[in-house]
């Protein structure tokens, strides 16, 4: 049997699940605004091994989320993954944050649109078929109301950024899910475990979080 855990921490969900064989026996996660993942991480990961019942030398893989995302979400997260792999001597898989969000939903047809909130009105967004293949690949969009026109089927939006886009997409052909607001480390369990079978590991020591656009520094007033 192949133990996963699984670290998600692009958004305000600071999410961690172990996985048996592509499903998850154990999730911990908390959303809240201020963005306690430094505090929580890693007793969310005690918490699930204990509740498992398993050590960390069970464990043959540490999976992360890799983003687009929030800046230090993303770090905290892939430190902690590249941390663990490093003392387990295990492989770390890295998977796309957008993918995540878009498994939280099953459609029969149509187009599948996550959207992470990158503030204003720009959103970290990609497409995907209702098979979740992959139709493009992620950007950062500043949405208008000529954002999507040419789509025609019916498209899904999810995520805290689809949300705050209702008054802007309004096409009788967007549909929204408001209880799929963040990525979760429950999604990935199936994710990961995929890439596990086919060997799709990253190299622990280069590895870096898939940021998308440069970070912003600000100053407060």
């Amino acid at each position: 049997m192949v133990y996963i855990l699984n670290i998600e921490t692009a958004t305000k969900n600071c999410s961690v699940s172990l996985s048996k064989n592509g499903q998850t026996i154990v999730i911990n996660e908390l959303a809240e605004e201020n963005f306690s993942h430094a505090e929580k991480l890693h007793l969310f990961i005690k918490d699930v091994l204990a509740k498992a019942k398993i050590s960390l030398s069970d464990l043959n893989a540490i999976a992360v989320s890799k983003g687009p995302g929030s800046y230090t979400g993303l770090r905290i997260g892939v430190s902690a993954a590249k941390g663990l792999c490093y003392a387990l001597s295990v492989p770390l898989i890295a998977v796309d944050t957008l993918a995540i969000l878009a498994k939280q939903i099953s459609v029969d047809s149509g187009i599948i649109i996550p959207m992470i909130d990158a503030r204003r009105m720009e959103v970290f967004t990609q497409t995907f078929n209702a098979k979740h293949e992959i139709i493009s690949l992620p950007q950062n969009l500043i949405v208008t109301e000529t954002s999507f026109n040419d789509i025609t089927d019916d498209i899904h939006l999810i995520g805290d950024g689809a949300l705050k886009c209702k008054e802007v997409l309004t096409k009788t052909n967007f549909f929204y899910y408001n209880t799929a607001l963040y990525p979760s480390a429950n999604e990935m369990s199936s994710l990961s475990y995929k890439q596990f079978c086919e060997n799709r590991f990253e190299d622990v020591a280069y590895f870096e979080p898939y940021y998308l656009k440069d970070f912003m520094f600000t100053t407060k007033k």
